[in-house]
């Protein structure tokens, strides 16, 4: 993807805008909500939001400082140009050859981008477009994407006879993410708070109920002045950003991984002018094993 110079109306520097946290439940009710639709006479979800207004500090010139086991976050930059977007590919609009073309590409950058890692398995991925009628949107709900619960779901689910073993040793869940767009993100950027500043208080966790009987669980965020959160302005094809939803070293005391859960929304930035492109994007996840 040949990447254009950042028009100067691309939203540079620190901002404030409002992000959609969630209010706890009440002591000894589950959070939860439904994939596709309720039992008839339920509720869809039962959590409320918690609209807050929120300063956001622009990493753009920064990207180094910012490491998984520290954050829960990470930038990868200059990224060569996907097989998916060019010859055989599908330009992202066929999920066959994002599979074919793109997962191999995530997989050997995980692979290089966290030390010691010795096995990746891409278990989805999903492209959200800026088309009002589009299945996927950008979500603007703080969260994350996995628990410490869901994370064992996960390697049970997808590891087979082998996941056993693999549960013994370091185990993370990362989201591999990038923008669609073939000029700098504009408008509905994404936000992301150091997982360092997050609260164990601060993580909702969510059921997701499936009518066919599977329940899987996300974490709904609630607000607290102390998470520190950050956006990266004007991100472009040729960067990742690397979201780790879980790492289980972030369970243990003494580690030197602060939480390894990386809370993230999609907001709206007040200084993004009208006619801006829309943002699209892919987002890939993966379980990582190793060291």
């Amino acid at each position: 993807m040949a990447i254009t110079q950042a028009p100067s109306s691309v939203p540079r520097g620190p901002v404030t805008a409002k992000l959609n946290f969630s209010h706890p439940p009440p002591p000894g009710v589950q959070a939860f909500n439904w994939v596709d639709k309720a039992p008839e006479g339920q509720p869809l979800r039962n959590l409320t939001l918690d609209t807050r207004a929120v300063p956001i500090t622009d990493i753009r010139g920064r990207e180094s400082e910012f490491t998984l086991d520290k954050d829960a976050f990470q930038v990868i930059p200059n990224v060569p140009a996907s097989a998916e977007e060019s010859g055989s590919g599908s330009n992202f609009t066929d999920d066959a050859s994002i599979a074919a073309n793109y997962y191999p590409e995530v997989e050997k950058l995980l692979l290089d981008a966290i030390p010691g890692s010795t096995r990746v398995f891409i278990f989805d991925h999903t492209i959200r477009r800026a088309d009002p009628n589009a299945h996927r949107k950008a979500v603007q709900q703080v969260h994350i994407d996995q628990t410490p619960y869901s994370a064992v779901l996960r390697v049970k689910r997808h590891m087979g006879d082998d996941a056993d073993a693999l549960l013994q040793g370091r185990y993370r869940i990362v989201n591999v993410w990038r923008p669609l767009n073939k000029n700098p993100v504009e408008s509905m950027p994404l936000g992301f708070a150091s997982s360092s500043s997050l609260q164990a208080q601060d993580i909702i966790p969510v059921e997701h109920r499936n009518l066919g009987g599977y329940i899987g669980q996300t974490a709904a965020i609630a607000y607290n002045p102390s998470q520190r959160w950050y956006y990266l302005s004007g991100m472009t094809g040729n960067e990742r950003l690397l979201l780790e939803c879980f790492d289980s070293e972030g369970l243990k005391e003494g580690s030197g991984v602060a939480g390894g859960r990386v809370p993230h929304t999609a907001f709206e930035d007040p200084r993004t002018r009208a006619d801006a492109e829309g943002r699209e994007s892919i987002e890939v996840r993966a379980l990582v094993f190793g060291p």
